[in-house]
């Protein structure tokens, strides 16, 4: 028993080296377009602030009339809204719910199309034009108004079900894109190779052909989650999921229902939710450039 567990704390004390080690090189990659750093940080901070500020900052949902609609102070760094609430902290604790959703959609929507597209394009014959017309029917459909029918004859209660319907009518576009990056790919020798060993489809199509679109796949990803999130937004807007505790679509639906945009003193508790969503969006673009040059060796600079 001592001698096994003297063999595995080497190997344990080692792939904790190694991991450090990765994270440690996949930072320095990062670092190398500034402008995608500075992305990269933008996210981190939004993410940090979203789900561990609501744990350092008690949510007070006490109106007090007399300070409605007042302006930045060092009271309240963003004002306060039509209840005169401190819009910074729902604004800490509104992010949330928006952000697990846009990332839910994006993993489903990004993993149907990725499956969907190496799939049509390895197969080929009648599963690749089966496929592709479904994706073209897909695309066909207007996908906002569809998705307002949806949330209005289906019971949206959860974050889980608002992710899972705005995740499968997303994917149709990226489809599409990953089919054309896989028909390039699956000539390739190391496919050859792996059809002549017959290691079978589901292998050749995950092992070999989806990690040589990883970098493709990380950056839709990316862009997925704020087309998710505007989508979640928009429900909310529309009154069509229910209207449940504190988050970003429900700060701008409840602006939108009391009238705040006839107050000129509401500006700061209108545009602080539409300008955090921006903000995230541009953070998740600009990072994009790091990644590019993460998973292409051709663009990094020495």
């Amino acid at each position: 028993m001592t001698t096994a567990t003297q063999r595995q704390a080497p190997s344990s004390m080692g792939d904790r080296y190694e991991t450090l080690r990765g994270m440690g090189s996949t930072l320095k990659l990062m670092t190398n377009n500034k402008v995608g750093f500075a992305g990269f940080l933008v996210v981190l901070i939004i993410l940090v602030v979203t789900f561990i500020g609501p744990l350092i900052v008690p949510f007070d949902s006490t109106a007090d009339v007399s300070q409605i609609y007042q302006p930045p102070s060092m009271q309240h760094l963003l004002g306060t809204d039509s209840a005169g609430r401190d819009v910074l902290i729902q604004i800490v604790h509104g992010g949330r719910d928006i952000l697990i959703v846009g990332f839910l959609a994006a993993f489903v929507s990004t993993t149907i199309a990725v499956t969907l597209g190496s799939l049509s394009a390895f197969i080929g014959g009648r599963t690749d034009s089966l496929l592709t017309w479904i994706a073209d029917m897909v695309l066909t459909i207007p996908q906002l108004p569809l998705l307002a029918v949806l949330a209005g004859v289906l019971r949206l209660n959860g974050q889980a079900a608002v992710a899972l319907v705005i995740g499968l009518l997303f994917w149709p576009s990226l489809m599409r894109a990953v089919r054309a990056q896989a028909l390039s790919l699956k000539e390739r020798d190391y496919v050859e190779s792996a059809r002549a060993l017959d290691l079978g489809t589901p292998h050749i199509v995950f092992r070999e052909i989806a990690p040589n679109m990883a970098g493709y796949i990380a950056i839709n990803f990316t862009l997925a989650v704020t087309g998710a999130m505007y989508a979640s937004v928009g429900l909310i807007l529309l009154g069509l999921v229910p209207l449940s505790g504190t988050n970003w679509g429900v700060m701008i639906n409840l602006a939108w229902v009391g009238g705040a945009i006839f107050f000129p003193d509401s500006i700061w508790y209108i545009m602080a939710p539409i300008l955090i969503i921006a903000i995230f969006q541009l953070g998740l673009v600009a990072m994009n450039r790091s990644l590019v040059e993460m998973f292409d060796p051709r663009l990094r600079r020495g």
